[in-house]
């Protein structure tokens, strides 16, 4: 009889060992031994293989960086679940904010890279995150509405040095100036520009115009004069310069007229490089020094939401009494968050963490996708240059060798997991 259920235990487990030994030992040891051979497969080759771990320099890169996520990216994660986990369970509506934070769940980590991809986009009018970044900046920091701005032809100006321009001749009190220029479409120029407007003198004091000295059309308008068409250069800021110092200074109004005191007679005008600065187009994001925290925050984006949901179940189990007594015994809320709270989710944070750092050892997906390809190589990780060895670089000896200390790295995070579940058991 026992030997009559061993055989039914065993047929009964027998598809499920079939597919273990197919799909994990086989790949495992194959892997191994073939970490042992030369690119062709046909000659032993030791060791060669681990010792290009440690001297080829994409790989090293790729370790280096998957130290930072190993270190970052589980660590951010389930800080945020643990906070927005805290913190659910004190609002109304809860349980949809969970719903919403635990979302980017559902998606794949190609439509993630994708999304990303577009998020990180360095375009303001395309990526969200520059759009937010430019807008921010531009609160504070004042940007140029004239970077393409520059004298025309027999113009009075000229170019000053380090993107500045300068008249060619001094300027006199009484006598209005000209300071034309070309180079802004008429539907770009600022919201508040108006109708240019020839400058009227006024005694002991430097008066002029600055616009856009084009008007659309053949034929249309006269070069150097004021038409009624063309557009003043609102908030232009013109210096008057004696001996290499500013003596006066003022900004243009709506229609281009602008007055400077009397301290400005025989000076030159210039108008300073800040009105012709390319205008603040955010940052870098997939650049080789941003790539990598960048698609380590689409990673916790994705991922916070499973650590908050694990998070918010092991709250679930946590004694009201205990939090209550110490409010009782006069702890403010941040005390017992801190030493009531955490304490008692540590066994919770431990499984959320270690599962976090079991799945950034083989993060490809993020990477591949949204790393362009002039950066990628500053985002490289393990798993992706297990990936371009194996098949871009048809290294499979290296590529083998990558894949069996990946999995060294994950067997102590395993053991460690099994070993405090085991513990959890006993308890």
């Amino acid at each position: 009889m026992t030997g009559t259920r061993r055989s039914v235990a065993a047929l009964f487990l027998l598809p499920a060992l079939v597919l273990l030994g197919a799909l994990v030992v086989y790949p495992i040891g194959y892997s191994l031994i073939r970490s042992f051979y030369d690119q062709s497969g046909d000659s032993f080759a030791g060791f060669d293989n681990y010792e290009t771990l440690f001297t080829d320099d994409g790989i090293r890169t790729a370790l280096k960086n998957n130290v930072i996520w190993v270190v970052f990216a589980p660590t951010v994660a389930t800080a945020l679940g643990l906070i927005f986990a805290v913190l659910t369970e004190r609002i109304r509506w809860g349980t949809a904010f969970k719903l919403v934070v635990f979302m980017p769940m559902a998606i794949s980590m190609l439509a993630a890279g994708i999304i990303f991809r577009l998020v990180y986009d360095q375009d303001p009018d395309k990526g969200v995150a520059n759009a937010v970044w430019v807008g921010v900046h531009d609160t504070f920091a004042e940007s140029s509405a004239f970077p393409k701005a520059h004298p025309g032809r027999d113009s009075p100006l000229k170019p000053a040095g380090g993107g500045a321009f300068i008249t060619k001749q001094p300027v006199g009190a009484g006598t209005p100036v000209a300071l034309p220029l070309v180079g802004v479409a008429p539907d770009l120029m600022p919201d508040d520009a108006k109708n240019a407007a020839v400058a009227e003198p006024e005694d002991g004091r430097v008066t002029g115009t600055t616009w856009q000295d084009f008007t659309r059309g053949k034929g249309v308008g006269k070069p150097g004069g004021v038409d009624a068409a063309e557009l003043g250069y609102a908030g232009m800021k013109i210096e008057a310069v004696k001996d290499g110092e500013v003596v006066a200074s003022t900004t243009a109004a709506g229609d281009g007229t602008f007055t400077l005191p009397a301290a400005a007679d025989g000076a030159l005008l210039r108008l300073p490089a800040d009105n012709f600065k390319e205008p603040y187009n955010g940052l870098n994001w997939l650049g080789p020094s941003l790539v990598t925290p960048a698609i380590i925050g689409s990673y916790v984006w994705m991922w916070a939401g499973f650590a908050m949901v694990l998070i918010a179940a092991g709250l679930a189990g946590v004694p009201r009494e205990l939090l209550e007594a110490a409010r009782v015994d006069g702890a403010n809320e941040w005390q017992v968050f801190r030493r009531v709270t955490v304490p008692l989710l540590a066994p919770v944070l431990a499984v959320v963490v270690v599962t976090l750092m079991i799945n950034v050892l083989k993060v490809f997906d993020l990477v591949f996708i949204i790393a362009p390809g002039s950066s990628q190589d500053d985002a490289n990780v393990l798993a992706l240059e297990l990936y371009r060895k194996g098949f871009a670089s048809d290294q499979p000896g290296v590529a083998s060798a990558i894949a069996v200390f990946l999995l060294l790295l994950v067997i102590p995070v395993m053991w460690f997991n099994v070993r405090r579940l085991r513990r959890e058991v006993r308890r």
